[in-house]
């Protein structure tokens, strides 16, 4: 479970500012067009996180995090389910966001922080380990993609009150 930590942590957060960004902005009906760009941005953004799963899975990160902290591995079969649940949830609500679902903007919003915390993240893992770290090479393309993604939902959402 200790080897769990700092992922439960970080997501955590992430997810807890999805939660405040999903709850205090809405689209309203007449952002059509934008909620489409998002809904574009959150498909090349889910399709760039699958990549990085990828990558993470083929180089270990899910054991290297832990050892580099100090801490056990995280178990694979945690590693993948997450990682697979995720991704069905992101799939899911590509349609989600064009029809207005709270519950798709959540996620997307939980993808935008997540993919840029991971650009950020895996180079200070890398500089830290003094070498090549899992996940590195296309976190950059997460975090580039998550920043685009993050522009669309603003485009796409408004301040509750504000309408």
């Amino acid at each position: 479970m200790q080897g769990l930590l700092p992922s439960i942590i970080v997501l955590g957060l992430a997810a807890l500012a999805a939660l405040r960004l999903a709850v205090t902005r809405r689209s309203s009906p007449e952002r059509v067009q934008e909620r489409l760009g998002a809904a574009r941005a959150l498909a090349l953004a889910l399709v760039i996180q699958g990549i990085h799963f990828a990558e993470e899975a083929m180089t270990g990160f899910h054991e290297r995090l832990g050892a580099l902290l100090g801490l056990p591995g995280m178990p694979f079969s945690y590693f993948v389910v997450f990682n697979l649940m995720w991704l069905g949830i992101w799939v899911a609500s590509v349609p989600g966001l064009r029809s207005a679902r709270e519950a798709a903007f959540f996620a997307a919003w939980f993808l935008a922080i997540a993919g840029m915390v991971n650009g950020i993240a895996h180079p200070l893992l890398a500089i830290t380990a003094g070498e090549y770290f899992p996940g590195l090479v296309s976190s950059t393309f997460i975090a580039g993609a998550s920043v685009w993604l993050w522009l669309q939902l603003r485009s796409a959402t408004q301040p509750r009150g504000s309408e």
